[in-house]
């Protein structure tokens, strides 16, 4: 069992940034791969940003060159920086922790960008 804690969604500003948090316990060493996906209503889930256990990352065409994936593996935590941030952006962002067998998520953290 893996189990997430998401932390940082708020709202901003449009032209703003957000960090968002996911600390990660339980059975860690069974992660090959962290990531963001965010939801709209009447929307699927979207990938916004993964990273796999060896480093590699992974982008939705809709926030390259915006947000950026990064981990601490002594905290257990996967950070989601975004910068220069849309109305289009808003939606419950979901923290996901895959292993071989499962797929784990977030209970979704909201991030409103509006002035």
């Amino acid at each position: 069992q893996v189990q997430l804690v998401e932390s940082g969604g708020g709202l901003v500003q449009p032209g703003g940034s957000l960090r968002l948090s996911c600390a990660a316990s339980g059975s860690i060493f069974s992660i090959n791969a962290m990531g963001w996906y965010r939801q709209t209503p009447g929307k699927e889930r979207e990938l916004v940003a993964r990273i796999t256990s060896g480093g590699s990352t992974d982008y939705g065409d809709s926030v390259k060159g915006r947000f950026t994936i990064s981990r601490d593996n002594t905290k257990n935590t996967v950070y989601l920086q975004m910068n220069s941030l849309k109305p289009e952006d808003t939606a419950v962002y979901y923290c996901n922790a895959r292993t071989p067998m499962y797929a784990y998520w977030g209970q979704g953290t909201q991030v409103t960008v509006s002035s």
